[in-house]
């Protein structure tokens, strides 16, 4: 006889998943399958949890986190799996159980893989990994028209199914600011709309403009040149209502540069909330970055453009599971900072949709030949993200992308001056008020 009686509770939402071809009930017999080839087919943003038996299997993709946390009871072991750690915490308080509870004790279930727990009490088991998205490297050719073309075509599919799971009375919202990312999604979004048949009046552009950041102007030129000025609406926010304590408090985390975007999209979201009670359906730009490895590797003492070019989805996942900088805690790469768009979207009641994050899409960027293409060249990486997106977005929507110089979200909605009054000086004082939410 087993001498210890098992508990488990998910407090995931399962509404929350954006799955376009299968069930929910089908997508959780992949994951307990065993089979890592049945979860790949899983199609869409998910997080999922099964328990049979004793065993636990979960598994995510980047778009939507998922935490879990065992606790420990008299009869036996409970395993707690949710979205955030408050969750957890509010429900360890309704068992009594909430002094064993800390952060760093949570547990972020890593994108892309199947997490396979025993749940059978003392000692702690220790999870198991099988990965079951593996994108396969390098097997684009050179031609970066080939390229643009089969990345943004991907791209425009994935939102070709998003649309047809909405309603078609809803309308479509987009975080907007004019950059490559969000612009292309954008484009893509009316494009496919138009294919569609469906009603462009449904579209919107969103631009945060905090006092007169630059990113207003910006959608401003990106709108205009196209002839589509009609779509973009700049919602202005006081800088008076820009707070990162609660920004910290929603994405539970003080990572600097995850946690400035969060802020703002905080006060976007919110804002978009006050002027639009029943909005419901968000799509990011989130993830073009990463796809594209576009980020400053001189401001990373940790990077160098070997370790960026020669790790598989280093910028997507982090390290890696199996590596000493991974962390339990919060996972890595946009595996841990997704919840900077996540968060802020859900907190307020909106679905949010990150295309760039999908595998599909970050399956077609790990086939781009980078080494190749850049012959280690910082600058050159840089510029490939420009050439690539838009050589992409001409050939699928026949528009003509305006392309701007690289600016991050957080930069681009406030001025400079205003920024540094409204975030602290360095990290340790946001890792100090999250520790401060739990003493």
């Amino acid at each position: 006889m087993n001498p210890y009686v098992t508990d488990f509770v998910s407090l995931l939402k399962q509404e929350n998943n954006i799955i376009f071809n299968m069930t929910s009930e089908e997508a959780a017999a992949a994951i307990v399958s065993g089979n890592p080839e049945a979860v790949r087919k899983i199609d869409g943003q998910f997080a999922i949890v099964e328990k049979v038996g004793q065993q636990v299997f979960m598994a995510r993709s980047i778009g939507r986190p998922m935490r879990y946390f065992l606790a420990k009871q008299i009869s036996g072991p409970l395993l707690i799996v949710a979205e955030r750690m408050d969750e957890i915490y509010d429900y360890l308080k309704q068992k009594g159980l909430h002094k064993q509870f800390h952060p760093s004790y949570t547990r972020m279930v890593p994108a892309h893989f199947v997490v396979r727990l025993e749940v059978i009490g003392c000692p702690d088991p220790n999870p198991v990994y099988t990965r079951f998205f593996e994108p396969q490297r390098n097997v684009l050719p050179t031609d970066i028209d080939a390229i643009g073309k089969k990345y943004i075509e991907t791209l425009a599919d994935e939102c070709r199914k998003w649309l047809l799971s909405i309603p078609e009375e809803e309308p479509v919202g987009v975080l907007f600011s004019g950059g490559i990312d969000s612009g292309s999604v954008f484009l893509v979004l009316y494009h496919m709309m138009l294919r569609l048949g469906m009603s462009p009046q449904r579209l919107k552009a969103f631009t945060l403009s905090v006092d007169g950041g630059a990113d207003a102007k910006q959608s401003y030129a990106f709108m205009d040149k196209l002839g589509l000025s009609l779509f973009l609406e700049v919602i202005n926010v006081p800088l008076s209502s820009i707070n990162y304590k609660e920004a910290i408090k929603t994405i539970e985390d003080y990572k600097t540069l995850d946690l400035e975007s969060a802020t703002m999209a905080l006060a976007l979201c919110r804002q978009i909330r006050e002027l639009y009670p029943d909005w419901k359906y968000l799509a990011d730009g989130d993830g073009g970055d990463e796809n594209l490895k576009d980020y400053p590797i001189e401001a990373n003492p940790e990077l160098t453009i070997r370790s960026v070019l020669n790790n598989m989805m280093l910028y997507q996942e982090g390290w890696g599971v199996d590596r000493i900088k991974h962390s339990l805690t919060y996972s890595g790469g946009q595996s841990r900072g997704h919840v900077r768009s996540y968060a802020p979207a859900t907190k307020y009641g909106f679905q949010s949709f990150s295309p760039y994050a999908l595998p599909n899409v970050i399956e077609v960027a790990e086939g781009i030949p980078f080494i190749a293409l850049t012959n280690w060249k910082e600058e050159v990486l840089y510029a490939l993200k420009g050439e690539v997106v838009s050589r992409g977005v001409k050939a699928v929507t026949g528009f003509d992308m305006p392309v701007f110089e690289k600016r991050r979200f957080q930069e681009g909605a406030v001025s400079p001056d205003a920024f540094s009054k409204v975030f602290a000086r360095n990290e340790i004082e946001y890792r100090t008020f999250f520790h401060s939410l739990y003493a």
